[in-house]
Protein backbone atom coordinates (compact mmCIF):
# COMPACT_ATOMS: atom_id res chain seq x y z
CA UNK A 1 0.00 0.00 0.00
CA UNK A 2 1.33 3.68 -0.52
CA UNK A 3 3.34 5.30 2.34
CA UNK A 4 0.47 8.20 3.52
CA UNK A 5 -2.52 4.75 2.89
CA UNK A 6 -0.08 3.09 5.55
CA UNK A 7 0.38 5.62 8.20
CA UNK A 8 -3.44 6.23 8.01
CA UNK A 9 -4.44 2.97 9.04
CA UNK A 10 -1.46 2.33 11.28
CA UNK A 11 -2.75 6.10 13.11
CA UNK A 12 -5.93 4.91 12.71
CA UNK A 13 -5.96 1.29 14.83
CA UNK A 14 -3.65 3.11 17.11
CA UNK A 15 -5.83 6.08 17.88
CA UNK A 16 -8.82 3.62 18.53
CA UNK A 17 -7.29 1.07 20.79
CA UNK A 18 -5.37 4.47 22.62
CA UNK A 19 -9.29 5.91 23.30
CA UNK A 20 -10.45 2.32 24.12
CA UNK A 21 -7.61 1.22 26.88
CA UNK A 22 -6.52 4.65 27.86
CA UNK A 23 -10.49 6.74 28.34
CA UNK A 24 -9.17 9.03 31.27
CA UNK A 25 -6.28 11.45 30.69
CA UNK A 26 -2.55 10.15 31.29
CA UNK A 27 -1.62 13.40 32.02
CA UNK A 28 -3.07 15.03 35.36
CA UNK A 29 -0.82 18.35 35.57
CA UNK A 30 0.94 20.43 33.10
CA UNK A 31 0.23 21.66 29.79
CA UNK A 32 -0.48 19.02 26.61
CA UNK A 33 2.37 18.20 24.31
CA UNK A 34 1.98 19.72 21.18
CA UNK A 35 1.39 15.68 19.46
CA UNK A 36 -1.25 13.47 20.77
CA UNK A 37 0.58 10.42 22.50
CA UNK A 38 -1.19 8.07 19.27
CA UNK A 39 0.59 10.29 16.70
CA UNK A 40 3.71 9.79 18.76
CA UNK A 41 3.57 6.39 18.46
CA UNK A 42 2.74 6.16 14.72
CA UNK A 43 4.98 7.99 14.03
CA UNK A 44 7.88 5.50 15.78
CA UNK A 45 6.07 2.83 13.95
CA UNK A 46 6.03 4.25 10.90
CA UNK A 47 9.46 5.11 10.96
CA UNK A 48 10.69 1.89 12.26
CA UNK A 49 9.30 0.47 8.97
CA UNK A 50 10.93 2.81 6.76
CA UNK A 51 14.54 1.91 8.34
CA UNK A 52 14.41 4.36 11.14
CA UNK A 53 15.67 3.31 14.52
CA UNK A 54 16.54 5.97 16.44
CA UNK A 55 14.21 8.61 17.83
CA UNK A 56 16.22 11.57 16.23
CA UNK A 57 16.08 9.60 12.35
CA UNK A 58 12.22 9.38 13.02
CA UNK A 59 11.79 12.63 14.05
CA UNK A 60 13.61 13.97 10.78
CA UNK A 61 11.95 12.04 9.06
CA UNK A 62 8.69 13.24 9.53
CA UNK A 63 9.42 16.81 10.04
CA UNK A 64 11.04 16.84 6.78
CA UNK A 65 8.08 14.74 4.85
CA UNK A 66 4.99 14.73 6.91
CA UNK A 67 4.58 17.80 8.36
CA UNK A 68 1.29 18.09 6.19
CA UNK A 69 0.06 15.43 8.27
CA UNK A 70 1.72 16.68 11.18
CA UNK A 71 1.82 20.19 11.98
CA UNK A 72 2.34 20.07 15.13
CA UNK A 73 5.60 18.92 15.27
CA UNK A 74 7.75 19.49 18.56
CA UNK A 75 11.31 19.92 19.21
CA UNK A 76 13.22 16.40 18.90
CA UNK A 77 13.96 16.46 22.80
CA UNK A 78 10.91 16.94 23.29
CA UNK A 79 9.66 14.05 20.53
CA UNK A 80 11.98 11.83 22.32
CA UNK A 81 10.71 12.38 25.92
CA UNK A 82 7.10 11.58 24.87
CA UNK A 83 7.91 8.49 22.92
CA UNK A 84 10.02 7.12 25.57
CA UNK A 85 7.43 7.89 28.25
CA UNK A 86 4.50 5.75 26.46
CA UNK A 87 6.62 2.51 27.09
CA UNK A 88 3.39 1.23 29.21
CA UNK A 89 1.46 2.40 26.47
CA UNK A 90 3.16 0.36 24.08
CA UNK A 91 3.05 -2.80 25.79
CA UNK A 92 -0.57 -2.44 26.69
CA UNK A 93 -1.54 -1.75 22.90
CA UNK A 94 0.62 -4.56 21.90
CA UNK A 95 -1.02 -7.12 24.76
CA UNK A 96 -4.37 -6.17 23.55
CA UNK A 97 -4.00 -6.95 19.72
CA UNK A 98 -1.84 -10.11 20.92
CA UNK A 99 -5.35 -10.61 22.91
CA UNK A 100 -7.48 -9.73 19.65
CA UNK A 101 -5.82 -11.58 17.24
CA UNK A 102 -6.04 -14.81 19.92
CA UNK A 103 -2.42 -15.27 19.84
CA UNK A 104 -2.09 -15.78 23.52
CA UNK A 105 -4.95 -18.48 23.69
CA UNK A 106 -4.05 -20.61 21.07
CA UNK A 107 -2.35 -24.39 21.66
CA UNK A 108 1.14 -24.09 20.35
CA UNK A 109 3.73 -21.31 20.91
CA UNK A 110 7.43 -20.95 20.27
CA UNK A 111 10.38 -19.62 22.37
CA UNK A 112 13.48 -18.99 21.60
CA UNK A 113 16.35 -16.20 22.56
CA UNK A 114 18.33 -13.81 19.99
CA UNK A 115 21.61 -11.79 21.07
CA UNK A 116 21.19 -7.71 21.80
CA UNK A 117 24.81 -6.62 21.85
CA UNK A 118 25.15 -3.45 23.86
CA UNK A 119 28.90 -2.60 21.80
CA UNK A 120 31.72 -4.56 20.26
CA UNK A 121 32.72 -7.28 22.95
CA UNK A 122 36.44 -5.79 22.29
CA UNK A 123 35.53 -2.40 23.89
CA UNK A 124 33.27 -3.96 26.71
CA UNK A 125 35.48 -3.03 29.48
CA UNK A 126 35.38 0.82 28.03
CA UNK A 127 31.79 0.75 27.55
CA UNK A 128 29.85 2.90 30.06
CA UNK A 129 26.08 2.40 29.15
CA UNK A 130 24.50 -0.32 31.00
CA UNK A 131 27.42 -0.73 33.52
CA UNK A 132 25.27 -2.51 36.21
CA UNK A 133 22.76 -4.28 33.62
CA UNK A 134 24.71 -5.64 30.69
CA UNK A 135 27.08 -8.95 30.88
CA UNK A 136 28.98 -11.30 28.49
CA UNK A 137 27.08 -14.20 26.79
CA UNK A 138 27.21 -16.64 24.09
CA UNK A 139 24.53 -17.34 21.07
CA UNK A 140 24.99 -20.60 20.30
CA UNK A 141 22.86 -20.38 16.78
CA UNK A 142 25.59 -17.77 15.72
CA UNK A 143 28.70 -19.30 17.95
CA UNK A 144 29.04 -16.05 18.84
CA UNK A 145 30.33 -14.70 22.23
CA UNK A 146 28.87 -10.87 22.48
CA UNK A 147 28.60 -8.31 25.82
CA UNK A 148 24.79 -6.95 26.43
CA UNK A 149 21.58 -8.16 27.01
CA UNK A 150 19.70 -11.42 25.83
CA UNK A 151 16.36 -11.41 24.39
CA UNK A 152 13.76 -14.01 24.85
CA UNK A 153 10.63 -13.98 22.38
CA UNK A 154 7.64 -15.77 22.80
CA UNK A 155 5.73 -16.21 19.13
CA UNK A 156 2.20 -18.40 18.53
CA UNK A 157 2.50 -20.59 15.15
CA UNK A 158 1.43 -18.07 13.11
CA UNK A 159 4.57 -16.04 13.60
CA UNK A 160 2.65 -13.18 16.06
CA UNK A 161 4.65 -12.21 18.93
CA UNK A 162 2.89 -13.17 22.27
CA UNK A 163 5.67 -11.56 24.65
CA UNK A 164 9.18 -10.83 24.96
CA UNK A 165 11.59 -10.69 28.18
CA UNK A 166 14.96 -8.95 28.16
CA UNK A 167 17.99 -10.58 30.57
CA UNK A 168 21.44 -9.64 31.29
CA UNK A 169 23.14 -11.97 28.53
CA UNK A 170 24.68 -14.30 31.20
CA UNK A 171 20.94 -15.51 32.15
CA UNK A 172 19.82 -19.11 31.25
CA UNK A 173 17.11 -18.70 28.70
CA UNK A 174 14.98 -21.17 30.55
CA UNK A 175 15.41 -19.33 33.78
CA UNK A 176 13.89 -16.19 31.44
CA UNK A 177 11.55 -18.54 29.86
CA UNK A 178 9.08 -19.23 32.85
CA UNK A 179 7.81 -15.30 33.45
CA UNK A 180 7.28 -15.73 29.08
CA UNK A 181 5.12 -19.24 29.50
CA UNK A 182 2.62 -18.34 32.62
CA UNK A 183 -0.26 -17.65 30.71
CA UNK A 184 -0.47 -20.28 28.33
CA UNK A 185 -0.88 -23.60 27.43
CA UNK A 186 -0.55 -26.45 24.66
CA UNK A 187 2.29 -27.58 22.98
CA UNK A 188 5.73 -25.28 23.36
CA UNK A 189 8.66 -25.36 20.78
CA UNK A 190 11.98 -24.69 21.83
CA UNK A 191 15.37 -25.48 20.86
CA UNK A 192 18.19 -27.96 22.48
CA UNK A 193 18.99 -24.68 24.68
CA UNK A 194 15.26 -25.37 26.88
CA UNK A 195 16.26 -29.18 27.31
CA UNK A 196 16.47 -29.72 31.51
CA UNK A 197 14.16 -32.21 32.93
CA UNK A 198 13.08 -29.30 35.74
CA UNK A 199 11.98 -26.99 33.28
CA UNK A 200 10.05 -29.92 31.93
CA UNK A 201 8.43 -31.21 34.87
CA UNK A 202 7.22 -27.44 35.69
CA UNK A 203 5.70 -26.97 31.89
CA UNK A 204 3.38 -30.32 32.74
CA UNK A 205 2.42 -28.22 35.72
CA UNK A 206 1.17 -25.14 33.80
CA UNK A 207 -0.54 -27.83 31.31
CA UNK A 208 2.70 -26.83 28.71
CA UNK A 209 4.40 -29.64 26.73
CA UNK A 210 7.69 -28.64 25.63
CA UNK A 211 9.21 -30.19 22.37
CA UNK A 212 12.86 -29.89 21.35
CA UNK A 213 15.23 -31.23 18.94
CA UNK A 214 17.43 -33.70 21.14
CA UNK A 215 21.07 -33.67 21.76
CA UNK A 216 23.50 -36.01 19.51
CA UNK A 217 24.05 -38.40 22.33
CA UNK A 218 20.14 -38.78 23.56
CA UNK A 219 18.04 -41.47 22.54
CA UNK A 220 14.61 -39.88 20.72
CA UNK A 221 11.43 -42.26 21.10
CA UNK A 222 9.12 -40.21 18.80
CA UNK A 223 8.32 -41.05 15.70
CA UNK A 224 10.76 -39.22 12.87
CA UNK A 225 7.69 -37.66 10.46
CA UNK A 226 6.96 -35.84 14.47
CA UNK A 227 10.69 -34.49 14.70
CA UNK A 228 10.87 -33.37 10.92
CA UNK A 229 7.41 -31.43 11.74
CA UNK A 230 8.93 -29.61 14.76
CA UNK A 231 11.49 -28.96 13.17
CA UNK A 232 10.08 -27.10 10.28
CA UNK A 233 7.79 -25.74 12.56
CA UNK A 234 10.24 -24.34 14.68
CA UNK A 235 11.72 -22.76 11.91
CA UNK A 236 8.87 -20.07 12.02
CA UNK A 237 10.84 -18.19 15.20
CA UNK A 238 13.84 -17.83 13.63
CA UNK A 239 12.22 -16.18 10.44
CA UNK A 240 10.92 -13.72 13.07
CA UNK A 241 13.78 -13.00 14.95
CA UNK A 242 15.71 -12.63 11.73
CA UNK A 243 12.73 -10.46 10.35
CA UNK A 244 13.11 -8.14 13.39
CA UNK A 245 16.31 -7.64 13.22
CA UNK A 246 16.38 -7.00 9.22
CA UNK A 247 13.57 -4.52 9.26
CA UNK A 248 13.87 -3.26 13.08
CA UNK A 249 17.26 -3.78 14.55
CA UNK A 250 16.42 -5.48 17.14
CA UNK A 251 19.51 -6.63 18.12
CA UNK A 252 21.39 -3.61 18.27
CA UNK A 253 20.90 -0.84 21.19
CA UNK A 254 21.13 2.84 20.31
CA UNK A 255 20.50 4.13 23.25
CA UNK A 256 22.73 4.60 26.71
CA UNK A 257 19.66 3.33 29.51
CA UNK A 258 16.93 0.80 30.41
CA UNK A 259 14.04 3.29 29.84
CA UNK A 260 14.74 4.31 26.47
CA UNK A 261 15.69 0.26 25.78
CA UNK A 262 12.61 -1.15 26.90
CA UNK A 263 10.58 2.07 25.17
CA UNK A 264 12.61 1.15 22.42
CA UNK A 265 12.34 -2.69 22.48
CA UNK A 266 8.40 -2.03 22.93
CA UNK A 267 7.80 0.03 19.77
CA UNK A 268 9.81 -2.78 17.50
CA UNK A 269 7.74 -5.45 18.97
CA UNK A 270 4.43 -3.39 18.69
CA UNK A 271 5.93 -2.16 15.28
CA UNK A 272 5.96 -5.69 13.85
CA UNK A 273 2.75 -7.16 15.27
CA UNK A 274 0.75 -3.77 13.84
CA UNK A 275 2.35 -5.70 10.58
CA UNK A 276 0.76 -8.91 11.20
CA UNK A 277 -1.85 -7.06 12.41
CA UNK A 278 -2.57 -5.80 9.18
CA UNK A 279 -1.31 -8.73 6.75
CA UNK A 280 -3.85 -10.56 8.24
CA UNK A 281 -6.60 -7.79 8.23
CA UNK A 282 -5.89 -7.90 4.15
CA UNK A 283 -6.15 -11.70 3.81
CA UNK A 284 -2.44 -11.82 3.33
CA UNK A 285 0.46 -14.29 5.23
CA UNK A 286 1.11 -12.56 8.67
CA UNK A 287 4.48 -13.02 7.51
CA UNK A 288 4.47 -11.67 4.03
CA UNK A 289 5.86 -7.99 4.42
CA UNK A 290 7.82 -7.16 0.64
CA UNK A 291 5.99 -4.87 -0.66
CA UNK A 292 3.58 -3.86 2.21
CA UNK A 293 4.66 -0.30 1.61
CA UNK A 294 5.00 0.87 -1.68
CA UNK A 295 6.43 4.71 -2.20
Amino acid sequence: MPIEEFITRVFCLIDDLYQQLFPTPLRQRGSAPKLADSEVITMEIVGEWQGHHTDMAIWKYFSQHWTVLFPAMPARSQFARQAANLWVVKQTIHAHLVHELGADTVDTHLVDGFPVEACVRTRAARCRSFKADAEFGYCASKKHHFYGFQGHLLIDARGVPVAMELTAANIDERDAAYDLIEKIAGLLIGDKGYIRPEFSKDCKALGIDIQTPLRKNMKDSRPKKFVKLLMRVRRRIETVIGQLAEYFEIERIRCRDLWHLTSRMSRKLLGYTVGVYLNIQAGRAPMQFEHMISA
